[in-house]
């Protein structure tokens, strides 16, 4: 698999979402209202945190995906979780007829959705990053998935969420390969992160034709005065 994984946030941020970029040295982070994501050019350089530090400031609280369990001088643990990237090997993508395509005007529903079902962060533009797909019943979006980190030849599915009541119903699936086709037709290939401990996310993955690619840390740290 491309290497370009390892880092995902970074190659996005040095390419394809260039312009959502504020970068210092070896230090890169999406603008705030995009994306709360931070990212290293190698998490394992104490410069790249180095760079870090100077880019977000002191007693700043920032994540890192694959980012250590030990910290690095001027930065402390605040937490870890384990977390899966998984990438597409065998995924039937489809276009949903009823699927529509979502826009800064369907930004206050989205952010009400994400916010009940709590798939991940989800900023005032996060929409920008991508194609978001939604699926409305009686007017009201009950569903949604779409695209966020896209380092050089892969798209991420992201914010991938249904409606309680409306569960069961395989709208999460059909958005999923929807979303994935839109990626297929660039030429690209489809990946996603989840929690590791999110079981029913992996098994609905695992199901639809993503294989398991690497375990992970998703790391929180502060950054020292």
């Amino acid at each position: 698999m491309s290497s370009v994984l390892d880092e995902a946030a970074w190659s996005s941020l040095q390419g394809v979402h260039a312009r959502f970029a504020e970068t210092h040295g070896l230090a890169a982070r999406y603008q705030s209202d995009v994306a709360p994501f931070h990212a290293l050019a190698d998490p394992a350089d104490p410069q790249a945190w180095a760079d870090l530090a100077e880019l977000v400031g002191p007693g700043a609280e920032i994540s890192v995906a694959g980012g250590p369990d030990i910290a690095f001088p001027g930065w402390e643990v605040v937490a870890t979780i384990g977390g899966t990237q998984f990438v597409d090997v065998n995924l039937r993508a489809a276009p949903d007829r009823e699927a529509v395509v979502l826009g800064a005007a369907d930004v206050p529903e989205i952010l009400d959705l994400i916010a009940r079902t709590q798939p991940g962060p989800f900023r005032q533009r996060t929409i920008e990053l991508g194609t978001y797909l939604g699926i409305r019943r009686e007017g009201a979006l009950v569903a949604m998935a779409g695209e966020r980190l896209h380092p050089s030849g892969w798209t991420e599915i992201s914010a991938v969420c249904t409606d309680p009541a409306r569960r069961g119903q395989g709208l999460a699936t059909r958005l999923v390969r929807a979303v994935a086709h839109g990626i297929r037709e660039r030429g690209e290939t489809p990946f996603l992160h989840t929690s590791a401990g999110n079981a029913n996310a992996i098994r609905l993955y695992q199901s639809l034709g993503f294989e398991l690619r690497k375990r992970t840390l998703f790391g929180h740290y502060r950054a020292l005065a």
